[in-house]
């Protein structure tokens, strides 16, 4: 914005210190016409008319150099502004790509939750219903993890590895008994890794 604002400035700055050397080219002209016409016939006007077109010619040749220093730092402006045009273009097109790929991956995310949101509501309906109550309200107090998987005589839900008493307790309970970490309260889901 800065680069774009000292262009058009710069420009505004070109045009008017153009229309100041045209001016003083057109009163030049003039007075150049008025000497080669002879209208002019007193030595002392005749000499003033000289004086003033050689004054106009300094003067045009100072508004000249201003043009040129002007343009300078006009196109000077221009690259600069063509080159952060450029870089915002770059960088508008990684932000595109990045939210494009964000998009596809909250559609792919929703996808899945949809069809584990599915699953659940089909195991869901096979289990009993207190012990889904104790699952949803465990679940809630441990911050989303209401079950860990028993491995190697661990919990994985709290990996502590549990007391000697505990695994007997737990290799004497029936398999469709509840049993639950004495440490995080986690129900334990029993495998043939389990380590009973």
């Amino acid at each position: 914005m800065a680069a774009q604002t000292e262009e058009s400035d710069t420009a505004r700055e070109q045009t008017k210190a153009e229309q100041d050397v045209d001016q003083v080219r057109q009163r030049a002209a003039r007075d150049q016409q008025r000497l080669d016409s002879g209208a002019v016939t007193s030595p002392k006007d005749l000499e003033n008319l000289q004086h003033e077109i050689a004054s106009l010619a300094k003067r045009q040749g100072d508004l000249e150099d201003v043009v040129l220093e002007v343009m300078e730092r006009r196109e000077g402006a221009q690259e600069r502004v063509a080159e952060l045009t450029g870089r915002v273009a770059s960088v508008q097109s990684k932000i595109d790509d990045a939210t494009a790929r964000r998009d596809a991956a909250f559609e792919e995310i929703d996808g899945e939750a949809a069809s584990v949101t599915k699953e659940r509501e089909v195991i869901a309906g096979s289990v009993p219903a207190d012990l889904l109550k104790l699952y949803d309200k465990l679940r809630e107090q441990q911050g989303g993890i209401g079950a860990a998987k028993l491995y190697q005589r661990t919990c994985q839900g709290c990996r502590q590895e549990l007391a000697i008493t505990e695994l007997n307790e737990i290799r004497a309970a029936a398999p469709d008994t509840v049993v639950r970490c004495e440490n995080c309260r986690r129900i334990l889901v029993r495998t043939s890794e389990s380590g009973l």
